[in-house]
């Protein structure tokens, strides 16, 4: 239980300290909602894409750099990016500078943009949602990855996109709530959010 007498997931109830409130209004607020629009769902397959290896609380502490740096994540704009963003990217300070992670982002709004309509991308992510089920009364209850997970992993793949096995594609289904991983005594809502 925190300070303010609330049950909150594990992973959200760090020690107190400077990043304490980024990791639990991330969790109070973000992570296991429904995000439906394409450009704030790209921005999740990036950012969960470049924590893979790394402790998402990086990620959360990168995260404007990350928004500035890929210029609000919106699908076009990246997409069109050139060798001197790839350049420009890796001497950026404020975001992790992984040029595989770098590249595949770019190749993932390549990827999305030939999906076409904006809309499609979040069309495709959510037809891997699987039915709703009964909040994990224990963190030790959540898989890593899931059957869902690794068919959009793999047609992810399919499709061009890279740095998306299904461990990083159930992480996406955790964050953007295609999947609700709260543990049932969270205080987090249930469902409709």
């Amino acid at each position: 239980m925190s300070d303010d007498g609330r049950v909150r997931c594990g992973w959200a109830t760090v020690r107190p300290g400077p990043d304490f409130e980024l990791y639990r209004d991330y969790h109070d607020d973000e992570w296991g909602r429904p995000v439906r629009d394409p450009v704030a769902l790209f921005e999740r397959m990036s950012l969960e894409a470049f924590q893979s290896g790394l402790s998402w609380l990086i990620i959360l502490r990168k995260r404007e750099n990350f928004r500035r740096a890929f210029s609000g994540f919106g699908i076009e704009t990246v997409a069109g990016y050139t060798d001197a963003d790839v350049q420009r990217l890796m001497a950026d300070e404020g975001i992790v500078r992984n040029r595989s992670k770098i590249e595949a982002t770019i190749a993932n709004a390549r990827a999305a943009a030939e999906l076409g309509p904006a809309a499609e991308l979040s069309e495709l992510l959510w037809s891997f949602a699987p039915a709703r089920r009964k909040r994990p009364a224990q963190a030790s209850e959540i898989p890593s990855a899931t059957e869902e997970s690794k068919a959009m992993a793999q047609e992810l793949k399919r499709r061009g996109f890279r740095f998306v096995g299904p461990t990083t594609a159930y992480a996406l289904m955790q964050a953007t709530g295609m999947v609700d991983d709260h543990i049932r005594d969270c205080w987090v809502p249930t469902g409709g959010f």
